[in-house]
């Protein structure tokens, strides 16, 4: 089993290292994968050459060279077996410079699907992680593109492990088991003798959960008492959609308006909900009021502070995040009009009017799509390392939005759990901040998937998903038709807010007072009731992944 172990670890090891890595899987269904016997089992791909070199220190690899087109390299031809997924890595170099490199699929019909890419240097080795979900069976090429036909590609310890999707599901429950859930002991005794209470009655029930799972809401809420009811009994978390973004709060230069983002607010408090604040800046050109776009650089830093200074003193204190420029990898409004650094002066503004919350970068197709090279994990890591040491920003707490949008086929998990490794590398807790799925056949079975590989994965820290019910506007992930009756996907999410959050437990010490179990993380209450007297006492207190094998020590009043 001990491909199985491995291909639920999650790691992923520094950057450049001056030997390649570890061959993972032992290559897998790869032949040749360290390149031992020469060029044995590859082929040229394209134009070009390939050869096996050694380097100084005895270590054999590939390289491509003398290319003429982006994919020009080398492949080995693979069978896939539909329904599976494939865990891709290999260790890369380029002959000078840096370069992104990607992994890369042709399935023989024209069609190249990405599997990951990395921004490889010369003179280290950079670990290319990923993968690719079989559709069908059949026979695919494995090689590597670059689009700079100048550069080498040199390659080493190449490896693609298949799993099935039950094995894949076995890894993610092992994984729920080990973090998000923490072993602990009770111990309950008597307050003057310090003695045991043996055989009292134990009563734990969950208070709030340690694992943030949330919702969109827009402002049809405010209108629909069903809307209201409906969100309230399932989600202890939400986005606002649209309703704090600078075009709903300001249409007209001078006028704002936070009358809706303010009663959505008001609502969410009186029902215990904590907010994410979505967003301060949205670095899409697209999605600028047309009087935001007439603006001159100065007029537009004028407006941009008074925006910056409205919005988070309104709601400092009341949101637990900030987006503070949304999607500032794909597109670069601020900074093309205010300069490189405005995302980085930006996070350092919001942090200083609201240190309470944290301050998140968010991107889509990080994680749904290896093509789009732009936010590749590898390329959104470095730039909240960019944003972070922009000077006086150091001691910012960060963290990392991935949007979630998936189409209507089979989720990559492969491609999406490797991308959250690299992503996790950064230290700063990630959210799924947008999740949904396009309308298909499969559209609840995906949905599924998504949400158990995000919540398995020991660097995500909370889920929000853009789906709700269809009265509110929620089309494309409907988790309601028009009468509030669930789809399918809202099935599925009903039954993993009920897997996610724990029964409440009822128990007994044993004869010196003690209680042990395994509880999911989070706040709860507890009621001790003595054996004896039949009084009873009642505290509160918190598991966390430090918890494990905690002793926690009550006392009956």
């Amino acid at each position: 089993m001990r491909e199985l172990t491995e291909a639920f670890v999650h790691v992923f090891n520094k950057q450049c290292l001056a030997e390649p890595g570890i061959t993972m899987y032992g290559g897998g269904i790869i032949v040749n994968p360290e390149f031992s016997y020469g060029t044995y089992g590859w082929t040229v791909f394209g134009q070009g050459e390939i050869e096996q070199r050694v380097s100084r220190t005895n270590n054999r690899f590939m390289v491509a060279s003398d290319r003429k087109h982006p994919l020009d390299s080398f492949s080995q031809k693979v069978l896939l077996e539909k329904g599976k997924f494939y865990m891709f890595s290999a260790w890369i170099q380029v002959s000078e410079g840096s370069e992104t490199v990607l992994a890369v699929f042709g399935t023989g019909d024209g069609e190249f699907v990405p599997g990951g890419s990395v921004v490889a240097e010369h003179g280290c080795w950079s670990l290319v992680k990923g993968g690719i979900a079989a559709n069908s069976s059949g026979l695919v090429d494995v090689l590597f593109e670059s689009k700079n036909t100048s550069k080498e590609i040199w390659v080493d310890n190449v490896a693609l492990q298949p799993f099935s999707k039950k094995q894949w599901r076995f890894h993610q429950d092992q994984s729920i088991e080990k973090v998000r859930r923490s072993k602990v002991r009770l111990h309950v005794t008597y307050p003057y003798s310090g003695a045991g209470v043996g055989r009292a009655t134990v009563l734990i029930r969950q208070t709030k959960p340690g694992f943030a799972f949330g919702g969109g809401m827009n402002s049809h809420i405010l209108k629909s008492t069903d809307y209201q009811n409906w969100f309230a009994s399932r989600f202890r978390f939400a986005a606002f959609t649209n309703e704090m973004k600078w075009y709903s709060t300001e249409k007209k230069q001078g006028q704002e308006n936070y009358t809706i983002a303010d009663a959505m607010v008001k609502f969410a408090q009186d029902n215990k909900i904590s907010i994410r604040g979505h967003n301060i800046f949205w670095d899409d050109p697209k999605y600028q009021s047309d009087w935001v776009k007439t603006l001159s650089p100065e007029e537009l830093r004028e407006a941009a502070e008074r925006r910056i200074n409205s919005v988070v003193s309104r709601y400092a204190g009341d949101v637990i995040a900030w987006d503070v420029v949304n999607e500032n990898l794909h597109f670069s409004f601020l900074e093309d009009n205010l300069g490189k650094n405005a995302s980085s002066i930006y996070f350092a503004k919001a942090y200083k009017l609201d240190p309470s919350a944290r301050m998140f970068v968010n991107e889509f197709n990080t994680i749904e799509f290896g093509g789009d090279v732009k936010v590749s994990p590898g390329n959104l890591k470095k730039r909240l390392e960019e944003m972070l040491s922009y000077p006086g920003n150091e001691d910012i707490p960060a963290g990392i939005g991935v949007q979630g949008h998936f189409g209507p086929g089979q989720p990559n998990l492969a491609y999406m759990r490797s991308s959250l490794d690299i992503l996790a590398k950064t230290g700063a807790p990630i959210w799924l901040t947008e999740v949904s799925v396009e309308p298909g056949l499969n559209q609840a079975q995906y949905l599924e998937e998504v949400l158990r590989e995000a919540y398995s994965h020991p660097a995500v820290e909370g889920i929000i998903i853009f789906a709700g019910p269809a009265p509110a506007g929620f089309y494309a992930t409907a988790l309601t038709d028009m009468n509030f009756n669930n789809t399918p996907a809202g099935d599925v999410v009903d039954k993993l807010i009920k897997e996610w959050k724990p029964e409440d437990l009822k128990a007994h010490t044993d004869e010196g007072g003690f209680f042990g179990t395994s509880l999911l993380h989070g706040e709860y209450e507890i009621t001790v009731i003595n054996p004896i007297t039949n009084s009873s006492s009642t505290s509160r207190f918190e598991v966390t992944k430090d918890s494990s094998d905690k002793i926690f020590h009550l006392q009956m009043e």
